[in-house]
């Protein structure tokens, strides 16, 4: 089986030595080459035509975003950002993803133990992943109409919840922006470092037309609000007191992530059982097959989204191996398909179903 050839561009020689220095520790990989700005990348990817790219989002000459789009244009590649942890950094890490970055990576910290965990096992599921780049690029728009075929929209009173990983922003982005300003309760964990969810819960408010925050403890569920666990700190879980209320825990990784989508939809199918739909979009792992399948043994609806819209076909597939998923959908269907089952007004709907308290 051939290497995964990486390209390491930053304009930092030191994080170059550093980056390629990890992942020639893993036999699968070769660094075939180093870039220290977008012209000599642009020039390398074209003498050396690397499987993977990584890539500093900020760098003189022309900004990583600028160039991005240029890949992702004119020779579509894997690529892998490395982001400083600053509020200009996480944003644009965030525009990275959304414009087709495969993941991204934090730039360690001095008080970091570990320096780059995962950027080996994600640069090999990038190669894999590379067929899925030649698919057309979702354009941003405007929040879509519900597709409820001229259904007034009427929540029925139960909650959504929904768990992604690696390419997840595209596809919350796609999901969240057909929800209208009176969606349903929704709880989201997406596994993303700490230093980013706060900036792509920002970038969700502003395209989408629910409100949407990192979630905070205690804070209520109400309708029109969408909740994204913070990253990398804390699980989210709902509490059920005199109302149904969100609950951070800084209890161990589960499946090596904190925030786990499986200890979010676990807390929902013991909560609230078939009072919610649950659904599992792109992502690597198996991180909330286990969830769902208690979902939907509760009698809630579930939803997965399927292999030929997913950037990373892992958690998916898992979950629809376990007989957790009861329905699989592309992508551009699912935001659709929950308002469907939540609509008091449409068929599909459960109006026999009580309001959460």
């Amino acid at each position: 089986m051939s290497k995964t050839r990486v390209l390491v561009v930053d304009d930092s020689r030191t994080m170059r030595h550093l980056i390629s220095q990890i992942l020639t520790q893993d036999p699968d990989i070769e660094i075939v080459g180093q870039a220290a700005d977008p012209y000599e990348a642009r020039e390398a990817m074209k003498a050396l035509e690397p499987d993977v790219v990584t890539l500093d989002v900020e760098m003189p000459n022309m900004n990583g975003i600028e160039f991005l789009s240029k890949i992702m244009r004119l020779r579509p590649t894997p690529v892998i950002m490395i982001s400083n942890l600053t509020a200009r950094g996480t944003e644009a890490t965030i525009k990275a993803l959304e414009i087709g970055a495969f993941d991204c990576i934090a730039k360690p910290s001095s008080a970091d133990r570990e320096i780059f965990p995962d950027l080996a096992a994600k640069v090999k599921a990038a190669a894999a992943a590379r067929l899925q780049l030649t698919r057309p690029q979702r354009q941003t728009a405007a929040p879509a109409a519900p597709a409820l075929r001229n259904v007034i929209y009427e929540p029925d009173g139960r909650i959504v919840a929904i768990g992604a990983s690696t390419g997840g922003v595209e596809a919350l982005i796609e999901v969240l922006s057909r929800f209208p300003d009176n969606c349903p309760p929704t709880i989201i964990t997406q596994h993303m470092p700490a230093t980013f969810t706060k900036s792509f819960a920002d970038r969700l408010d502003r395209l989408c037309a629910p409100h949407v925050s990192e979630a905070r403890d205690g804070a209520p569920l109400v309708q029109g609000h969408v909740y994204l666990a913070p990253g990398t700190l804390t699980h989210l879980e709902i509490a059920q007191g005199k109302s149904l209320t969100c609950r951070l825990s800084k209890a161990d990784p589960v499946n090596g992530h904190r925030p786990s989508v499986d200890v979010m939809l676990k807390s929902v199918s013991a909560t609230v059982g078939a009072q919610a739909v649950g659904a599992i979009l792109t992502g690597m792992g198996r991180d909330g097959a286990e969830g769902l399948s208690s979902l939907r043994k509760a009698g809630a609806n579930t939803i997965g989204q399927n292999q030929a819209t997913s950037l990373v076909y892992g958690m998916p597939r898992v979950a629809f191996e376990m007989n957790a998923v009861e329905r699989q959908l592309p992508l551009e269907k699912i935001g659709g398909e929950i308002l469907r089952l939540t609509n008091r007004n449409e068929e599909g709907g459960t109006a026999c179903r009580s309001r959460l308290p």
